[in-house]
């Protein structure tokens, strides 16, 4: 057996081991799991373009909901040499696999103090610091509205001027659950698109819609202004009938 045969087995295992893993910590928590699958190639490479872009000027990026890792993975090497990378996992098991991804990554190897891992929801993160760039992978759409404004308001807050947050949502979910959830669950899930579509009406600079991911996903680009504007402003939706 070659060295390539080996490897290629290594992925594939490690990809099966990963979807079993999301699968059953979905059944756990949907508010810490929301994918049905970690994210593909194509969609860890659209999430991570704006690192691309900056490159090779240090940056300070952060990675919220990183689940098993697959955007992390894709992360670590694009980063320029004197970035930091912060990590947020709410999901314990989910964060004890970062830090150990994080700790025999051989990119990071004599720089250990580069890239960190914090337990927490990214709405409590509670530093001073900024960020170039902020890759989430969190599940807005099993959030309730209430909380994917504080979520998104918490991300701008976190940005630099002119820095660039990058998300992803799954195509056709608005539908499917219009078709198969309960009303009060489709009215849910229609408001928080109503959040987003305001963010996104304000911010958003690109979009991509990834075909080569399962399932295919739209992956947005906001951009927080050099000028400082006022974060969207909505009655509490807790309060709607």
């Amino acid at each position: 057996m070659n060295d390539w045969t080996t490897s290629h087995d290594r992925v594939l295992a490690q990809r099966h081991a990963e979807g079993w893993m999301f699968l059953i910590e979905a059944a756990r928590d949907l508010r810490t799991t929301g994918a049905i699958a970690p994210s593909g190639k194509a969609l860890a490479r659209a999430l991570t373009e704006p690192v691309r872009v900056q490159a090779p000027r240090p940056l300070a990026v952060l990675e919220a909901g990183a689940g098993t890792g697959a955007v992390t993975r894709a992360l670590i090497p694009q980063l320029p040499r004197g970035s930091r990378l912060d990590i947020v996992e709410a999901n314990p098991r989910f964060a004890a696999r970062l830090s150990h991804l994080v700790g025999t990554h051989p990119d990071l190897t004599g720089r250990p103090s580069q890239v960190k891992v914090d337990q927490r929801y990214v709405e409590d993160l509670d530093t001073d610091e900024r960020y170039d760039v902020i890759v989430s992978g969190l599940p807005l759409t099993n959030f309730v509205p209430a909380q994917v404004e504080r979520i998104m308001a918490r991300y701008m807050e976190l940005l630099h001027p002119g820095g660039t947050l990058t998300y992803f949502a799954y195509l056709g979910t608005r539908r499917a659950r219009a078709l198969t959830a309960a009303r009060a669950e489709a009215r849910r899930h229609a408001a928080v698109d109503e959040v987003m579509a305001g963010y996104q009406r304000r911010y958003a600079t690109d979009r991509w819609t990834v075909w080569a991911n399962v399932p295919p996903a739209h992956v947005w680009h906001l951009k927080r202004p050099q000028a400082e504007l006022p974060c969207p402003r909505r009655a509490p939706h807790e309060a709607r009938r």
